[in-house]
């Protein structure tokens, strides 16, 4: 079975992470880059940019080779609640702190999911709440509040 780009998911994904990749190397192009040693305002954006838009090539080229056509419609509880999580965590950081935040857009963005299961999404917003402490706070020293007060 042919499938026509326009309908094969794997392409459609791959032109999605090409165009953002390449964005945000555009949008930092002008930052001063810097080195791995002294990175500069434009190191991360570019960096990051550059392997997504190569994960889009190979996405892409996956899709030239695998058929794989579009088999869902739009989820308008996705689309509503995706959002939702990420304006309740701008709030939460403001008005709670790091760690309720996480744990919030953690449990809220998995409300999205037809299979939601409440025991499993708590573990996993607590083990990913973990881990973003440990990386964020303590790996990287960021200067987010815990907890709203701290």
């Amino acid at each position: 079975m042919k499938v026509p780009l326009n309908r094969n998911k794997e392409i459609l994904a791959g032109l999605m992470f090409i165009i953002v990749g390449a964005t945000a190397m555009f949008i930092a192009k002008d930052y001063p880059f810097g080195s791995a040693l002294r990175m500069g305002p434009g190191y991360f954006p570019t960096v990051l940019g550059g392997l997504v838009a190569l994960g889009g090539i190979v996405v892409f080229i996956e899709g030239l080779v695998k058929q794989a056509p579009i088999t869902r419609t739009w989820s308008v509880r996705a689309l509503i609640v995706l959002p939702a999580s990420t304006w309740i965590f701008g709030l939460l950081m403001e008005h709670a702190g790091f760690i309720p935040a996480i744990f919030g857009l953690s449990l809220i963005a998995a409300l999205a999911s037809p299979e939601f299961r409440w025991k499993e999404q708590v573990l996993l917003a607590a083990g990913l709440t973990a881990g973003c402490v440990g990386l964020f706070i303590y790996g990287l020293g960021l200067p987010y509040p815990l907890f709203a007060g701290h």
